[in-house]
């Protein structure tokens, strides 16, 4: 085992690409993520207003809008360059106040106001769609009063009448509906996850494009796995404690639980994808296409989490999709810990949910009996490492 980790500690200096990935790579991607996203909560994000009223009421209403610090309102004379403004990414919603918006009001008719936003920014569509809600509720609430005063209401049943049902919301793990704390880890993880298979894809590949792959069987096979396993995973581990040091012990965001059992969570999550990049390695044996089937297969891992869409939402295939993710089991444990103060015995007992992983070693053990091919590049790296 001494020799076989020497051996990937030598063939790890003789690789700019893989040191590079294992060192410098992760922190910059890492903190180019939390900067992308520093600023906590979105602010004055562009809305088309397209006022076709031009009234006190609704020039009332631009002007609620501008007053909250989410929206950016832009005027548009005409509702098809707002549209084409939309579809360009220009905004990202469109508020469309109606001509007739005061008389309808004045007369007791129930003008539509048109709310638009774009669904495919998720978390900014959502964001606008209740803001905007919110805004209209709140500048319209005035004229609303009025008309009750007007129709002989009590002063005292005002109120109650525009709002018969009165809400609180409190939020419990995020008061300041802050994003980095509610979007900044599972990115980061997703991002871990990615360079995690990466680095072990190249380090796999290494060996086919330098032929060495009669080692293996020289030094045993398992014995070459198990050192790649022990070599890399405390130096990926690295960065996943990284990231668990910005976000809780720099930024000083809230956490209940112990960051000891979120490590032992991220370190049972590179388990599993050690095992899959394993599996794909001996069933393609070819460098290229197990980069490019990793690549395709871990990238969107983040949409899977269930963290800005909900599980039971998603299509089957989606759900089994997620099942074979191994970020999506550790996203579990980290917002249980995070936020629950959950436990090592319930978290181990969590884990459980990637014994499926376990099985991937019966097609390892299949697949790894084959030969590997012997490439022109290859036996090139061959002979230059001989000459």
């Amino acid at each position: 085992m001494i020799k076989a980790l020497k051996r990937e500690f030598s063939a790890l200096l003789d690789d700019p690409w893989q040191l590079a990935l294992i060192s410098y790579i992760p922190l910059l991607s890492i903190i180019g993520l939390w900067l992308l996203f520093s600023a906590g909560l979105p602010r004055q994000l562009p809305v088309a207003v397209v006022d076709l009223d031009n009234s006190q009421v609704s020039r009332s209403l631009a002007r609620q809008l501008q007053a909250n610090p989410v929206t950016k309102p832009v005027s548009y004379s005409e509702l098809s360059s707002a549209e084409a403004a939309m579809k360009q990414g220009e905004v990202y919603a469109l508020l469309v106040l109606p001509y007739g918006l005061n008389r309808d009001l004045l007369t007791a008719k129930t003008p539509i106001i048109d709310i638009r936003y774009n669904s495919q920014f998720l978390l900014v569509g959502k964001l606008l769609s209740s803001q905007l809600l919110a805004t209209m509720a709140d500048g319209l609430k005035p004229l609303g009063e009025l008309k009750l005063l007007a129709a002989g209401v009590s002063p005292e049943r005002v109120a109650v009448n525009l709002s018969p049902v009165s809400s609180q919301t409190t939020a419990l793990f995020n008061r300041n509906t802050n994003y980095v704390g509610f979007l900044v880890p599972p990115v980061l993880i997703a991002l871990l996850q990615l360079l995690a298979m990466m680095v072990f894809a190249n380090s796999l590949n290494r060996e086919l494009r330098w032929n060495t792959t009669k080692q293996w069987y020289e030094l045993g096979l398992w014995k070459v796995i198990a050192a790649k396993v022990l070599f890399y995973t405390p130096l990926v581990l690295l960065h996943g404690s990284f990231i668990l040091a910005l976000i809780y012990l720099f930024l000083e965001l809230p956490i209940a639980g112990s960051i000891a059992v979120i490590l032992l969570a991220q370190t049972v999550m590179l388990l599993a994808v050690w095992l899959m990049v394993l599996t794909i390695f001996f069933a393609l044996k070819d460098s290229a296409r197990v980069i490019s089937f990793c690549t395709a297969m871990f990238a969107p891992a983040f949409a899977f989490m269930g963290v800005t869409f909900p599980v039971h939402e998603m299509p089957i295939l989606a759900q089994w999709w997620r099942v074979i993710m191994p970020t999506s089991h550790y996203i579990e444990t980290h917002i249980a810990v995070v936020s629950y103060g959950q436990g090592l015995l319930a978290s181990l007992s969590q884990m459980t949910g990637y014994w499926g992983f376990l099985l991937l070693l019966i097609p390892i053990a299949v697949l790894a009996k084959k030969d590997f091919p012997v490439t022109e590049e290859s036996e090139l790296c061959t002979l230059v490492k001989e000459q």
